[in-house]
């Protein structure tokens, strides 16, 4: 027997949430301009997914430098293993990392070409 139920729903929300966040070149999940891009579970929130019985919405934030159309669509193939309904993919934010010392590697890059 299969379970649809909300549980199984809440379930999937986590196992996106972690598949989109094991792609490299993902930061992190964004949660939209407003935070309005999430799923709610008894006691906590998913930021950044939205999913139901018809569609799949991940919303990420990329890290810089990569390529934003790339990691995009690794996060939709990937997804697509673990859901089987459309996947839209949001590229809400690029982001520059910062490592433990403070500094930057992408910000070294910048300064480089300018």
């Amino acid at each position: 027997m299969t379970d649809t139920g909300p549980a199984a729903t809440d379930s999937a929300a986590e196992t996106v949430a972690d598949t989109a966040l094991s792609v490299p070149g993902v930061a992190e999940l964004h949660g939209g301009q407003f935070g309005e891009v999430g799923t709610y579970l008894p006691g906590k929130r998913i930021t950044g997914v939205v999913l139901d019985e018809t569609s799949c919405a991940v919303h990420i934030s990329v890290k810089y430098p990569a390529n934003v159309l790339t990691v995009a669509e690794q996060v939709r193939q990937a997804v697509g293993q673990v859901v089987d309904v459309p996947i839209t993919v949001t590229v809400g934010d690029v982001v520059v990392v910062v490592d433990g010392d403070g500094d930057s590697d992408s910000a070294e890059i910048f300064e480089e070409r300018n």
